[in-house]
């Protein structure tokens, strides 16, 4: 919160003007009053209204800016006169008054043309951006009338203030990754496929992988709900990389490569996060080597995403489109602390992107490794898809310790049981379905509206129809083995018990309420952690109390400069598009610290930051001007029968048809924010 002198943000309405700064009301939001650690703002200006932060802000200037960024950005589709010429009058008007060569006619003019957009314009920008201009106009009247009457510039016309402006939407914001939504969106409404892709590599550059297996936090931020239903805004984004795919167009990046410039960064893990760090890293000019442990590229999600939710060809598709920037890979090489003090001396920075994949204990009674039918959920989907993907057999050793009758994860006739409640887990029981177990349970504390909002509706219905029992407010309390082969669990009921004091309820253990399930394996996947045994201890790079890589959210370096973090090693786990938007932002700041050496983040890398804490999208916002009661696409999916003992993909994807129907929902929610310095 913070002191404003004159605010109408979301309908607050406060007004300081006459009154001494002391007594300056707050604001209700998280205004950006400062800017960053070396400027504070001026004010701010945006879709739903206008806070200034000095009594001497230029008011008119700061309409006319505002309304030349709306021309600048181009971000109207010309589908509509309001949005087309609606905001080049208001920028024409606005600047010939702050000149000092407007008329009163000028200024009716304005009102006129603002309220015509707001109401007849077809996308929410032209909607939107008369919003502040009109309420400066209302409340400052006497400035603009001043400039009319007297003929004079607006009191800092030719000032040095900077105006930074930003073009988000609520989907962008919610967005990780900040991939620009409606335009990808726009591309597949109008068959440009190509264009989709394109807006969608900006800051993604996994489009198959991501437009599959992404928890879409978009969709809960998508406008259209406030409406009827949001867009299915994660099954677009796939199709202009299958499009791509499907007609060998090549890889269409949204950008050219530099040229070398001379720097080298060394990136630890071929996941999610070190491939996004490569990609952009390779296209400023950077020479970038991946180091990866294990025999094949991509991480977690190549040999922890099962092949039913992401092909391989496909997740190969996105690493080929890295590969294409010019970015080495080194298979096989499981990096060491000697690796890590040479890497530091031979590369100009270092990224960490080493990912999450130890499993969790449980954390019940006689929990023991040894015990043959423990099988920790990472391991367990290693072996699963290297066979499945790569044809990779599995070892004798694992063979052994895991009871398996076959070179591959044959789990025929027996009972599994799964603790999770996540992605992974969901993963686990489903694979299990797969390699032909007859029973399989997944065992969580929680209910079921909570693990939905972990996963997906999607995931966890798809599970339910393949037969997976889930056991909600349960523990495994106890594991019963013989000569330590697993026999069965003894598992905890739990009831929730409302805080007294209004607080979340509290999980309660029901005394005499413990039963048994007889069961070949126990799966742990309720979370993993970092091995950063690579990392010399001389270091002594700070850590968060996860035992992550500590860093301050924002730049992604650690303790020692040079050093920097990105994934799930920085946060914990995480989801890939949560992955992939922290690489983006760790190789912007590299590419420019390999250079100058200093740590900086662009202007609109630092807008993301005050957005998102502001919040763009507003769940109570009454949304009018659409059509209600239009249908989400439904993509068709493999029926139960046709999928339960294969690895065929499950999803297959919107036809034609389907897409354009869903893309033609969108209400192209693109907003403008500007801050004055």
């Amino acid at each position: 919160m913070s002191k404003v002198y004159f605010s109408t943000w979301n309908g607050e309405r406060i007004n300081n003007i006459g009154k001494p700064q002391e007594e300056w009301e707050e604001s209700a939001y998280n205004l950006p009053a400062q800017y960053d650690e070396h400027r504070d703002s001026k004010a701010f200006i945006g879709w739903d209204g206008v806070a200034l932060f000095d009594e001497d802000v230029d008011v008119i200037k700061l309409a006319a800016e505002y309304a030349a960024t709306y021309q600048e950005y181009s971000e109207a589709c010309g589908r509509c006169a309001p949005g087309r010429w609606g905001g080049r009058i208001l920028f024409d008007m606005l600047d010939k008054i702050a000149r000092g060569e407007g008329e009163m006619s000028d200024f009716e003019h304005l009102k006129e043309i603002g309220s015509s957009m707001q109401v007849t314009s077809k996308c929410e920008i032209g909607k939107t951006v008369p919003n502040p201009i009109l309420d400066l106009m209302t409340h400052f009247e006497e400035e603009f009338l001043t400039c009319i009457n007297e003929k004079k510039p607006s009191k800092h016309y030719n000032g040095d203030t900077s105006y930074i402006a930003k073009i988000t939407a609520p989907c962008m914001d919610a967005c990780p990754s900040h991939v620009d939504i409606p335009g990808y969106i726009e591309g597949v409404r109008d068959l440009r496929f190509d264009d989709s892709l394109e807006a969608t590599r900006q800051t993604m550059p996994l489009a198959h992988t991501c437009g599959r297996v992404c928890p879409h936090p978009c969709e809960d931020a998508c406008r259209r709900t406030n409406l009827d239903e949001p867009i299915s805004i994660m099954e677009l984004k796939r199709l202009g990389a299958d499009y791509e795919t499907d007609h060998n167009l090549g890889f269409l990046h949204p950008m050219e490569k530099k040229p070398s410039i001379g720097k080298r960064v060394a990136i630890i893990g071929a996941g999610p996060a070190g491939l996004t760090g490569a990609y952009y890293l390779a296209a400023e000019g950077i020479d970038v080597d991946v180091y990866e442990a294990l025999p094949v590229l991509g991480g977690e999600v190549a040999v922890g995403v099962p092949e039913y939710r992401m092909p391989i060809e496909k997740y190969n598709k996105d690493i080929e489109c890295v590969k294409d920037m010019g970015v080495n890979f080194i298979l096989n090489h499981k990096v060491t602390a000697d690796d890590m003090r040479r890497f530091e001396q031979e590369y100009d920075a270092v990224l960490v992107a080493s990912g999450t994949r130890l499993s969790k204990k449980v954390r019940c009674e006689n929990e023991r490794e040894e015990i043959k039918g423990y099988w920790g959920a990472i391991d367990f989907l290693d072996w699963v898809n290297l066979y499945e993907k790569y044809g990779i057999k599995t070892p004798k050793e694992v063979q052994e310790k895991q009871m398996l009758p076959t070179d591959h994860v044959d789990l025929t006739g027996k009972t599994v049981v799964c603790v999770g409640g996540g992605f992974t887990s969901m993963d686990v029981v489903r694979c299990s379905v797969r390699a032909g177990a007859k029973k399989v349970y997944m065992i969580y504390r929680r209910d079921e509206k909570t693990i939905i909002r972990n996963t997906t509706y999607e995931e966890y219905h798809e599970a339910v129809e393949e037969g997976v029992e889930f056991l909600f407010h349960s523990a495994v309390g106890k594991i019963v083995d013989e000569d330590d082969v697993l026999k069965k669990l003894v598992i905890n009921k739990f009831e929730l018990v409302p805080d007294p004091d209004g607080g979340r309820p509290q999980l309660v253990k029901i005394e005499g309420a413990d039963y048994e399930i007889e069961c070949d394996y126990l799966i742990p996947a309720v979370s993993q952690s970092a091995d950063f045994d690579f990392l010399p201890e001389e270091w002594e790079l700070e850590m968060t109390s996860w035992n992550t890589l500590k860093t301050d959210g924002r730049d992604y370096m650690t303790s020692r400069k040079g050093i920097f973090a990105a994934g799930d090693c920085e946060y914990g786990p995480m989801t890939i598009v949560n992955a992939v938007g922290q690489a983006k932002r760790a190789a912007s700041v590299i590419s420019r610290y390999v250079q100058t050496g200093e740590i900086t983040l662009t202007d609109e890398e630092i807008m993301e930051d005050h957005l998102r804490k502001l919040r763009v999208y507003d769940k109570n916002e009454k949304v009018t001007g659409w059509l209600p009661g239009l249908p989400r696409q439904v993509s068709e999916k493999l029926e139960v029968d046709e999928r339960k003992d294969n690895n065929r993909e499950v999803n297959l994807g919107f036809t034609q048809e389907e897409a354009i129907s869903e893309a033609e929902r969108c209400m192209r929610c693109y907003y403008i924010a500007m801050v004055a310095t």
